[in-house]
């Protein structure tokens, strides 16, 4: 299971052709509490850095984009009516979605976790 990152705060988790998305623990601390997720709708085509679903939070309203190219095939429905897991857990029960991966090489194109957090070090 390799887990990949985007300059936008994404995150991918792979296994196999499965991955599931989320945002990371530094993108919900520039957010605030998150007040609502406009999930993404099952079976919907993505391209890399596509849209996937936005966010809302008491700050922003903020676009989630997918880190690689594929299908939407489960959302995590939890986040109706407790947008607040993916605070509490961004990395972990606060994922937004599982895709089918259509394109594993575009994972060329992310970070791994040291890189990330190397970059996001920088942000500071």
């Amino acid at each position: 299971m390799d887990t990949y990152f985007t300059r936008d705060h994404e995150w991918i988790r792979v296994e196999g052709t499965i991955g599931t998305v989320g945002i990371t623990a530094y993108a919900v601390e520039q957010l605030g509490d998150i007040t609502f997720i406009e999930l993404p709708v099952l079976g919907k085509a993505v391209r890399q850095t596509g849209m996937l679903c936005s966010v809302e939070s008491v700050k922003a309203a903020s676009d989630i984009y997918a880190p690689l190219t594929g299908k939407v095939i489960e959302v995590n429905h939890a986040l109706d009516s407790a947008p607040e897991i993916v605070n509490q857990s961004p990395e972990g029960e606060g994922w937004i979605a599982r895709m089918e991966v259509e394109d594993l090489s575009g994972a060329k194109n992310l970070m791994c976790r040291s890189d990330y957090d190397e970059y996001v070090r920088g942000l500071a």
